[in-house]
């Protein structure tokens, strides 16, 4: 009996916070922060010990030189606003630095291109640094040191660039586009690094620094400074890879956060060299010292390649650990069966950092009241809602979506972690706000703004927009619907919200309802919207899976049937005849009946929704007829992601799936998926799919997706698909899909070649990302790992640049939903 009290004592005491209170989080640092921030309603502090740049710094310096010539501006030009000039009054060297100044006022309009005017800046201004076509191949890493002396500016940052003469491609492929954005703390000295082991520089004409003019926010003042100095070239033993599946050099690839208990728990190394001389690891109580499980290093080859598998999926004994492999010691991770919920505190931050229209603590002030959009007469203010991603662009779709995934993982965690919950409803409630008030009452909403300023927040002044995107399109009044009935059933408190949303989700359903029968599908007009690659089948399932949540709500059997009738158009377009290939694959779905062309994403995704729909189908309406084939649907596609899986083991990253040898064919869907595609487009889909593993005479698997330009990165779709892969495991009650979706977390939070963390703050090694309007933030994550030119490996350099590492707050949302599944 003693004992049992003093267990439950030790039980009680565990739960119970520094703050005397029920514990919010596993990690005590968290636990004070989010107090002191009140439990978010400020940005998080940044974590920067154990991050990706903080890691650099420890690496051994072979080689350094210093990159300019002598201590003036000789051999720096000026470019853009403002002015150049050689300075004493802030160094870091004792020899002086580059001093740029400019106005934060040019007294003009911003304008853009004639195609999209108001996404636009007002200039840049810059210097650069002249090399004549110096050779550096011999260094591997440049460093410098910058002071943004920015009189009230809150987010300061500087872009680097390299410019190579025109020589032939080295190491297969030209150095990349765009510039690596480095993010600065203002009115103190910054030290930065740049490796450039994948840069072409065997004739360096230039090294640029610069920065873009984007309006003033309330507290900036009319200059901006910044002093540069202490520039070297250095060559660094053990550069980071950035292109590969094989692991770095003595580098254990592990999830940082921790692995699920009764999951698979594995790690990877690479026993291609002589480092791992020893073919066991150890896992490693760091309070101890001692060794908690010990096991042999399995030789797996793969389609990848060949790697060294440690797997400890049979010690499920929660707690801190460390794995080590010979003189190899990863960081602390935990393992447990509530891991993911301090990630769920550190992604809600990213989005409360992002919020659009309001006073955002050490980001902005209210921003963009004078945002406008126009219909009918009348205007809306289009502030609210997040802004999109690194910049300060708004999609109302967007933030739906988001919305119903804050709202997910409200409904489950209300019973498990209450103050964690009710702060995502908070937020979903926020994000809702904007989605019911661009609503113009006939079907057409505000739908979408391409933004990179500040406006003063004053109407009638120079920097007033009024641009806009307003629509009527079923589609998205479709999913609107959806969202809306789901957070009527949600948002119990509030009884009239609840009773106002029963009736915004009918009357978007009518309208959707309406112009379908009126005009069918709808012609997406808008490329910049991420609704533009929707298919048919995508589109009858966002049909079947709304109608049903608005039978959920209602139970008025009009929505019952028309689930069950549109969801069968997209049953006709999945797979169910197995490819000629060793293992049968099937239950994929096409784009349409015509099945010239298989459902893909390069961007966003909304590949959840085909298993939303038919699982919602089932839970809803279990005695129709047709339950046994919305069944099937759900074992088939389940079936298939099984089979997807072998194209990336020991990694469990899911594939972005089976491809079509001519899928460029289907003109109508090649062209929506893939936007602004070369004049060469056919030929490099073709070498692309050719770079995949081939099934049969028609068909490739592809692990990343077919891309050509700025928009890829993979995060939202291999969560997408990760989700997908939860549904049907719940459905099933099947563990191996149910692995498959924790797969993708792990992934995302360090399991991949580069063992780094794509969530800011979450587990170590997390890297700085582009978030040129908002800063560095606690839980950002970004658009994803990408492919170099028409390879079909994974490519993730330091270069911090758009879109691939660009911060997304549609990543966030697929994080919180996938979680909500566990």
């Amino acid at each position: 009996m003693r004992k049992t009290l003093f267990t439950l004592f030790l039980l009680s005491a565990s739960s119970i916070s520094i703050y005397g209170q029920v514990r919010l989080t596993q990690d005590d640092q968290l636990e004070k922060q989010l107090h002191e921030s009140g439990l978010i309603h400020q940005p998080l502090p940044l974590n920067t010990a154990n991050s990706f740049e903080t890691n650099g710094w420890k690496k051994e310096v072979l080689e350094s030189i210093p990159l300019t010539q002598s201590a003036s501006t000789e051999g720096w030009k000026h470019s853009g606003a403002g002015s150049m000039s050689f300075s004493t009054e802030k160094t870091i060297s004792g020899k002086g630095s580059i001093k740029l100044q400019f106005p934060t006022f040019t007294g003009k309009r911003a304008t853009g291109s004639p195609s999209d005017p108001d996404y636009a800046t007002y200039g840049n201004s810059g210097v650069a640094y002249n090399l004549n076509g110096a050779n550096l191949e011999k260094y591997n890493r440049i460093t410098f040191s910058i002071y943004p002396d920015c009189d009230g500016a809150r987010i300061v940052n500087m872009n680097l660039t390299f410019i190579n003469a025109d020589t032939p491609v080295k190491k297969g492929y030209n150095q990349p586009s765009g510039s690596h954005l480095i993010n600065l703390v203002n009115k103190e000295w910054n030290q930065c690094f740049l490796e450039i082991d994948e840069y072409q520089r065997d004739k360096v004409m230039s090294i640029s620094f610069s920065t873009a003019l984007k309006g003033k926010d309330r507290t900036t003042g009319d200059s901006a400074v910044y002093y540069l100095d202490n520039l070297e070239l250095q060559t660094v033993k053990n550069p980071e890879n950035v292109s590969g599946w094989s692991p770095a050099d003595g580098k254990i690839i592990y999830s940082t956060t921790g692995y699920t208990v009764n999951s698979p728990k594995t790690a990877i190394v690479n026993t291609n060299t002589s480092t791992y001389n020893d073919k066991r690891f150890q896992l490693l109580d760091p309070a101890s010292g001692q060794t908690v499980y010990e096991g042999e290093i399995k030789e797996e080859t793969t389609t990848l390649g060949k790697f060294g598998l440690l797997d400890f999926t049979s010690f499920n004994r929660p707690g801190v650990y460390q794995l080590k492999v010979n003189e190899s010691l990863t960081p602390t991770f935990r393992i447990g069966e509530r891991i993911w919920e301090d990630s769920g505190w550190k992604v809600l931050n990213f989005l409360f950092c992002q919020r659009c229209g309001y006073p955002v603590p050490g980001k902005h002030a209210t921003c963009h009241v004078d945002l406008m959009s126009k219909h009918d007469g009348r205007s809306i203010s289009y502030a609210g809602g997040w802004h999109d991603a690194g910049d300060l662009s708004q999609q109302t779709l967007q933030t739906g979506d988001v919305t119903f995934s804050l709202l997910e993982a409200y409904n489950k965690l209300k019973d498990k972690n209450p103050a964690l919950a009710a702060r995502l409803r908070e937020e979903a409630e926020w994000g809702l706000e904007f989605v019911l008030k661009n609503r113009y009452g006939d079907g057409y909403r505000a739908s979408s703004m391409g933004l990179l300023i500040w406006q003063d927040g004053v109407f009638n002044t120079l920097d007033d927009i009024s641009s806009v995107r307003v629509q009527n399109m079923a589609f998205d009044n479709f999913l609107y619907a959806g969202y809306e009935a789901y957070a009527s059933m949600t948002l119990t408190g509030d009884p009239m919200l609840q009773e106002y949303l029963l009736k915004t989700a009918e009357e978007d359903f009518t309208f959707a309802m309406d112009k379908f029968k009126k005009d069918g599908f709808d012609k997406f007009i808008q490329p910049y919207e991420h609704s533009y690659n929707t298919s048919r089948s995508q589109y009858m399932a966002t049909i079947s899976w709304s109608a049903s949540q608005l039978y959920r709500l209602t139970k008025k059997s009009y929505y019952a049937n028309i689930a069950a009738e549109y969801i069968r158009y997209t049953l006709e377009c999945q797979r169910t005849e197995p490819l000629k290939d060793k293992t049968g694959t099937c239950g994929f779905f096409y784009r349409d009946k015509n099945k010239q062309s298989i459902v893909h994403y390069i961007h966003q995704s909304r590949e959840q929704v085909y298993m939303q729909a038919m699982n919602l189908l089932c839970e809803t309406q279990p005695e129709h007829p047709d339950y046994p084939q919305w069944a099937r649907s759900i074992r088939l596609y389940g079936n298939y992601l099984k089979g997807l899986m072998h194209y990336t083991r020991p990694y469990g990253m899911l594939p972005s799936g089976v491809y079509h040898a001519e899928e460029y064919k289907d003109t109508t869907g090649f062209y929506a998926l893939h936007l602004f595609p070369p004049t060469n487009a056919k030929e490099l889909y073709t070498e692309q799919i050719k770079n995949g593993v081939k099934l049969d005479k028609e068909h490739y698997v592809k692990r990343f997706p077919v891309w050509f330009n700025i928009f890829n990165g993979n995060t939202a779709i291999h969560l997408s698909t990760g989700k997908s892969a939860a549904i049907c495991g719940n459905f099933l009650k099947d563990k191996e899909l149910l692995d498959i979706g924790l797969e993708q977390l792990y992934w995302t939070v360090g399991k991949n070649p580069f063992g780094q963390s794509l969530i800011y703050g979450e587990g170590h090694n997390y890297p700085q990302l582009n978030t040129f309007s908002s800063g560095e933030m606690t839980g950002e994550m970004p658009v994803g790992i990408r492919t170099l030119g028409n390879e079909d490996i994974p490519y993730w350099p330091q270069t911090n640049n758009a879109c691939y590492k660009e911060v997304w707050v549609t990543s966030a949302g697929k994080w919180l939903s996938l979680i909500a599944e566990y």
